[in-house]
């Protein structure tokens, strides 16, 4: 009876340590949602993924003319030797313009050489170039092309990700996936159903939750990511017996503890 009970016991806790194929399968085809076929063209949801310059925001501004004498005044003194010197890594999760770009105040302003502090906040990059190119023509007769940028998509990944921390995607775009990738993916631990992108807009911040194993995802607006979100990955709850790492070790020293005090009850029980 006693080794019945075990061996049931037992089942249970092997079963219940697996995760089921359908928890992290991405982009299936869920029930209650319209199938999505293979091959079948899926139109981007549409939102509008111009990304709006925030408070703190590092940016490049780069001047370019004819002659580059007439420009030297408007460049930050030690901003090309920096990038010459090799401190362009942008590796990880640095900021390829924090040693050489501008930041953005509190208020939305950012102060360049000679020509002042211009408000940029709330805008565009095209929009904030517009700016500081009226800022910049008052000075010459001639024309000033300049350049205005953000390094990249900048953001973050905490909980059940292969690697957790502040990253960078050097492109103008990026999906949901590319940014999986870039932190080393998922593992196994994770509630891929459940992630959650915090995403900043102007004068506030929101939480939105995303079903990695939902096709319909591609369709989604938040299937492309913007600079600044957060993105979180709940644990499961077997997440409690380890890491997806070691959790292998942790079932294999469960099952151990588990015949040792079986072995020693029957002792006990035998000797009575």
């Amino acid at each position: 009876m006693i080794k019945s009970h075990s061996l049931f016991i037992l089942i249970i806790f092997i079963f219940g340590s697996c995760i089921s194929n359908k928890r992290i399968t991405y982009l299936q085809n869920l029930a209650g949602n319209e199938p999505i076929d293979l091959n079948e063209f899926i139109p981007y949801a549409e939102v509008d993924y111009v990304y709006i310059l925030q408070p703190f925001d590092i940016i490049d501004v780069d001047f370019a003319t004819s002659d580059e004498e007439l420009v030297e005044a408007f460049t930050f003194q030690g901003a090309r030797s920096m990038m010459g010197g090799g401190m362009m890594g942008g590796g990880g999760g640095s900021d390829i313009f924090y040693f050489t770009g501008y930041g953005i105040d509190k208020d939305g302003f950012v102060e360049l050489p000679r020509l002042g502090k211009i408000k940029v906040g709330g805008m565009s990059e095209e929009q904030a170039r517009d700016q500081v190119q009226e800022a910049i023509n008052l000075y010459f007769k001639e024309e000033v092309f300049v350049r205005l940028r953000t390094a990249g998509i900048r953001y973050t990944t905490l909980g059940e990700f292969g690697s957790v921390g502040t990253k960078v995607i050097f492109r103008n775009r990026a999906t949901i996936f590319d940014a999986l990738a870039t932190s080393g993916e998922t593992n196994l631990l994770a509630k891929r159903e459940k992630l959650f992108l915090i995403r900043q807009y102007d004068g506030g911040t929101k939480i939105h939750q995303i079903n990695l194993n939902d096709r319909a995802l591609l369709a989604s607006p938040y299937f492309f990511i913007q600079n600044n979100d957060i993105l979180y990955l709940e644990p499961r709850k077997i997440r409690q017996f380890g890491t997806a790492d070691n959790l292998l070790g942790a079932v294999q020293l469960g099952l151990t503890a588990f015949f040792t005090g079986l072995l020693i009850y029957s002792i006990i029980s035998g000797n009575q």
